[in-house]
């Protein structure tokens, strides 16, 4: 890569994406955040003749946040905007460009965490139970039982080659966010939808075609037809709400937590680099709890029930 003199300032946000892309090796959808992100903060920036680059500071990082919260911006969103802005002029701070992180210390307004919505596992286990009637079924059965039992994501599971999944040992490697690789169980119920699917995989599959899901073409199969597919799915099996990736995967970190109460483990399994992010899951845990305490403690029944 060139210095980043060479390139000039204007050329610098570009500049940072190539290095991230080719050195930090981030996701493609890691890189479009980052792009909208900051083109949406040099446009203000320009819009507003506030100044370069090169001479921002701290009050003008806190002038743009403010205004993108009074434009109905949540805390998360600008918490991921201020880390792009942050990580840009850390890249340029290293580069020589700037003297100072003027997104440094800046934070985000707090908004209330949202609780993510999460199945009980009698719900999924009536909707997995139920027998498939064709060969995509038991495609779309697999996936689903695999999301379910490992936690993945959606990126993860499409990205999942033929002998991935190690039989011997019932593990599966996956590359997860800021290409981190981690090694997830899988369970016995997965690994039979599997080989189930197996089976037939070959009707659909290109010549060659190495993915472990492919779609009715016999191309890997894509995420939006995986989500497509999981909707269509629990319509048809009578679920009560909307069924997508993260709910399968946010009802595996909830139920283990829930048997286990180990939250360092589950940090694990889910591929989070910060313990903070896994934490929402004991709010959920709590939840249950609670439920239990008011159906069943003596003292926190109403008289009569």
């Amino acid at each position: 890569m060139k210095p980043m003199a060479e390139d000039g300032p204007e050329r610098a946000p570009e500049v940072f994406l190539h290095y991230l892309a080719h050195e930090r090796r981030l996701s493609s959808l890691t890189l479009t955040n980052y792009r909208r992100d900051l083109r949406r903060f040099r446009d203000w920036l320009e819009e507003g003749k506030r100044g370069s680059l090169e001479t921002l500071d701290q009050q003008t990082v806190r002038a743009y946040v403010a205004w993108r919260h009074r434009g109905g911006a949540s805390g998360k969103t600008l918490r991921r905007e201020l880390s792009a802005v942050r990580s840009f002029y850390r890249y340029l701070l290293r580069e020589g460009v700037v003297g100072y992180n003027p997104a440094q210390g800046v934070r985000a307004p707090k908004t209330g965490r949202k609780l993510p919505a999460t199945l009980s596992a009698d719900e999924l286990c009536a909707l997995l139970d139920e027998p498939d009637k064709n060969p995509l079924e038991l495609r779309n059965t697999a996936m689903i039982e695999l999301f379910y039992s490992s936690g993945l994501r959606l990126a993860e599971l499409v990205a999942i080659d033929l002998g991935d999944v190690d039989t011997d040992d019932a593990t599966l490697e996956v590359t997860g966010k800021g290409a981190k690789t981690r090694r997830v169980p899988v369970g016995g119920r997965a690994r039979d939808a599997i080989r189930r699917w197996l089976r037939v995989r070959d009707k659909y599959a290109g010549p060659g075609q190495r993915a472990l899901f492919v779609s009715r073409r016999g191309n890997r199969i894509h995420r939006r037809t995986v989500e497509q597919r999981l909707q269509r799915w629990a319509m048809v099996r009578g679920a009560t709400r909307s069924m997508h990736p993260h709910l399968l995967r946010h009802s595996f970190a909830s139920h283990l937590l829930e048997s286990s109460g180990d939250l360092r483990a589950v940090q694990e399994l889910l591929g989070h680099s910060d313990i903070s992010t896994t934490q929402i899951y004991t709010h959920l845990d709590f939840q249950h709890l609670a439920r239990v305490y008011d159906e069943t403690h003596p003292r926190a029944r109403k008289k009569g029930s």
